[in-house]
């Protein structure tokens, strides 16, 4: 109240200067939140363990795997003759892949209320254990991993997949 009596004795242009004040602070807060979700919708898992050389080919850059990186679908991860790599993706799921394996992040939708969506990866080379999450948990049907030779419906369960050259 104070606060209008002070205002109010300023004058209009006092109450424009405050109305447009108010409306650039809660336009740029809206704005950051927008663009905050966008980034982290487009963020489906993360590095959580990264030792020897591990690379995440994005696009046409490889990328150094240190802990804590964020991955995006179309993501791959390499690992080399030396090397292991943990992931936790957004609902959960729990990725080790083993020395000498690329596997390729394709799809992943996760809807943190409902727990609906779709993963889609491919193991090319190596070994991957998976501990699956919520999605898989929610919809049985919704992980799918593709090897060269097979395509595994995951049923929220854990499983080791090794594919030899």
């Amino acid at each position: 109240m104070a606060l209008l009596l002070h205002r109010r004795n300023t004058g209009w242009p006092g109450w424009i200067a405050l109305a447009a004040l108010v409306t650039a602070l809660v336009a740029a807060l809206v704005l950051g939140c927008a663009a905050a979700h966008a980034q982290s919708a487009a963020e489906i898992g993360q590095i959580k363990l990264a030792r020897g050389a591990v690379t995440v080919q994005r696009g046409a850059q490889a990328i150094a795997a240190t802990v804590g990186l964020r991955l995006l679908a179309q993501d791959a991860v390499q690992t080399g003759a030396d090397a292991v790599v943990g992931i936790t993706m957004r609902d959960n799921s729990l990725l080790s892949l083993g020395p000498n394996s690329v596997l390729r992040l394709e799809q992943f939708e996760f809807d943190e209320t409902s727990h609906l969506g779709r993963f889609d990866s491919s193991l090319q080379r190596g070994t991957l254990a998976m501990s699956s999450g919520r999605l898989a948990k929610q919809s049985p049907l919704a992980v799918k991993l593709r090897t060269p030779t097979a395509v595994l419906g995951v049923r929220g369960t854990e499983f080791l997949v090794a594919v030899e050259p």
